[in-house]
C-alpha cells in the first residue's frame, strides 16, 4: 500500500482529491493539511511514500515544504500540484528535487498515472507547464543560486545557509555576490524583490 499525504489549502479540493486517491486500491491517504506548517510537521512525523503539495498555502508554500524535506533528507517523493505555470516556481521545484509538477486543471486520471510513474522512479512534468516555461523569460540564476536565494527569502543567515547547502560561508557569500550581479541589485532584499516580480520566488 502506497501512503500519500495531501497538502492543499482549498478545503473542497482537498476533500475531493482525498476521495479520488483513496478510491485506488493501492493508495492510502494518511493525512491532509490546509496550511504549509501543518503539512510539513505531519509529513515529517508520518513519512509517507509520496506527498502532493500545493504551492500557495498559508504559513508556508509547497516549495518551502519541499526545501525543508530535502534539507532533512526525508525520503518522501514529492509532486507539486498548482494552478501556476510560472518559470520561477518551476526552477525552485527543480532546485528542491521534486519528482513531479502538474497543473490543477489536469484530469484526475493524469494525477493518478503520474503518481504511479513517480513511484516507479520517473520524473513527471506537465507538458503545458514545460511549454509555458520554454516560452517565458529565462531566469539568469543557476539552480544553486536559486536554492541560496530561496533560503535568504526564508530568513536564513549566511551561516545557516552554509550549513544547509554544505558549503563554506565564504562560498555562500560569493554566490550571493553573483546573485546581486545577475539581478542588477545591491542588497539581498532588492534581489528578492526582483525575483518575486519575475515569478522566480513565491
Amino acid at each position: 500500500m502506497t501512503t500519500i499525504y495531501l497538502a492543499e489549502d482549498q478545503e473542497m479540493l482537498n476533500s475531493a482529491l482525498t476521495t479520488i486517491l483513496n478510491l485506488e486500491d493501492s493508495f492510502e491517504v494518511v493525512g491532509s493539511g490546509l496550511d504549509g506548517e501543518t503539512a510539513l510537521a505531519e509529513i515529517i512525523r508520518c513519512k509517507p511514500d509520496l506527498a502532493v503539495l500545493d504551492i500557495e498555502m498559508p504559513k508556508m508554500t509547497g516549495l518551502e515544504i519541499a526545501q525543508q524535506l530535502r534539507i532533512l533528507k526525508i525520503p518522501t517523493k514529492l509532486i507539486i500540484l498548482t494552478t501556476f505555470a510560472r518559470e520561477g516556481y518551476f526552477q525552485q521545484a527543480l532546485a528542491n528535487q521534486v519528482n513531479g509538477y502538474l497543473l490543477k486543471d489536469s484530469p484526475s486520471e493524469e494525477l493518478i498515472e503520474s503518481i504511479y510513474r513517480v513511484l516507479r522512479g520517473e520524473t513527471v512534468f506537465s507538458p503545458d507547464l514545460v511549454r509555458s516555461v520554454l516560452s517565458a523569460e529565462k531566469n539568469p540564476l543557476t539552480n544553486r543560486e536559486m536554492e541560496i536565494l530561496f533560503s535568504i527569502h526564508s530568513g536564513a543567515s549566511t551561516a545557516e545557509i552554509a550549513k544547509q547547502v554544505f558549503l563554506s560561508e565564504g562560498t555562500v557569500r560569493n554566490y550571493i555576490s553573483s546573485i546581486l550581479s545577475k539581478t542588477g541589485t545591491r542588497t539581498r532584499i532588492e534581489a528578492i524583490n526582483v525575483a518575486k516580480k519575475n515569478g522566480w520566488l513565491a
